[in-house]
């Protein structure tokens, strides 16, 4: 267990406050939220704690993805608990997070994801993904559905709402805590790094190209209800201004993967470590294991997955390298970690 002595003082320091909690199992719905005046319906899950015992099955699961285990639409149980919002990454969808949301659950938290319209797996409508100022208010209007129409309403505590993201979603929740884009700056940015990653994503998407897109990227896009936010190594750090990140108050707990497994990851530099550098030291807590890659916030791979993807999809197949016994430690000391850090705000 090397690879996490340079985090075990911090996560100790965080699993205090949480000492104690009840164990549960974990309870799953779908959701759907759907608002005429807005022409963007989104669909996820909702996971959840339930006393239950009966009806434990596999799902989220495929050959190359192992699932979770929970009960389909169990009865929540008794009390009020904090609700986490998810959002997954570029071309990803409301499961890649599964494996934490059921974790949170077990812990006594209402969890739910969905699938942002653009930018996922099943949804790449061109016009969508260039409405990336949508992807927080997504997130947004979620929270709004989860407080009041939802079937877990009363269950919530709506004094305790977080976040989590994974890259993409990772600039989403910036945004959510208050980050501002700047296109002028980071039209500079782009200029003096041609080849990263983000400016070719961006620019492939026709972000913010006209001055209406860049109004609405640039608004404020923040949601005061969420007290505590955790960034799954972002990418977009450098298309906020930095006076905007200077002036978050919203704590964030932030991970960085140093783990580069095939060459073409998100650059710490201009990413992680930027935004870090760029938060108030009251806002901020940083963490960088040593064999973290950007993909194990992604959920645990099968025993075949590797030959599955060799065979099917080559060019993927670095998503599930030390994708099963390595990737589930990690998930254990994230969820922790998480769990601790919201417990504590």
């Amino acid at each position: 267990m090397n690879r996490f002595l340079q985090i075990a003082a911090v996560c100790a320091s965080l699993l205090a406050s949480s000492a104690g909690a009840q164990d549960y199992q974990t309870g799953l719905a779908g959701l759907k939220v759907v608002d005429p005046h807005v022409g963007r319906p989104l669909a996820g899950y909702v996971w959840y704690p339930t006393t239950a015992t009966a009806g434990v099955a596999t799902h989220h699961a495929n050959p190359v993805w192992a699932g979770i285990e929970a009960i389909e639409d169990a009865a929540i149980a008794e009390g009020r608990f904090p609700l986490v919002v998810l959002s997954h990454g570029m071309y990803g969808n409301a499961m890649n997070q599964s494996w934490l949301a059921s974790r949170l659950a077990r812990m006594g938290y209402v969890v739910a994801a969905v699938n942002h319209p653009g930018t996922s797996t099943w949804a790449r409508d061109a016009d969508d993904a260039r409405r990336l100022w949508e992807r927080p208010r997504d997130l947004s209007r979620l929270i709004d559905y989860m407080l009041s129409t939802s079937a877990h309403a009363a269950s919530i505590d709506p004094d305790r709402i977080f976040m989590a993201g994974h890259s993409l979603g990772g600039f989403t929740a910036v945004a959510l805590a208050g980050g501002r884009y700047d296109g002028e700056a980071f039209d500079g940015f782009c200029g003096d790094h041609p080849g990263e990653l983000v400016c070719g994503i961006f620019d492939g998407w026709n972000v913010g190209k006209t001055p209406e897109d860049r109004a609405e990227m640039a608004a404020d896009l923040s949601d005061p209800r969420i007290r505590g936010i955790a960034v799954f190594d972002l990418g977009g750090t450098q298309t906020f201004s930095t006076a905007s990140l200077g002036q978050i108050k919203t704590p964030l707990l932030v991970f960085g993967a140093p783990e580069d497994i095939d060459g073409s990851g998100l650059d710490l530099d201009v990413e992680s470590r930027a935004l870090v550098a760029a938060l108030p030291k009251t806002s901020v807590t940083y963490l960088e294991p040593a064999d973290l890659a950007h993909f194990d916030f992604l959920g645990e791979c099968t025993a075949n997955a590797i030959a599955i993807l060799k065979d099917k999809e080559p060019d993927d197949v670095f998503v599930c390298v030390d994708g099963t016994d390595d990737r589930r430690a990690l998930h254990d000391m994230i969820a922790d970690a998480v769990a601790a850090f919201f417990a504590g705000q």
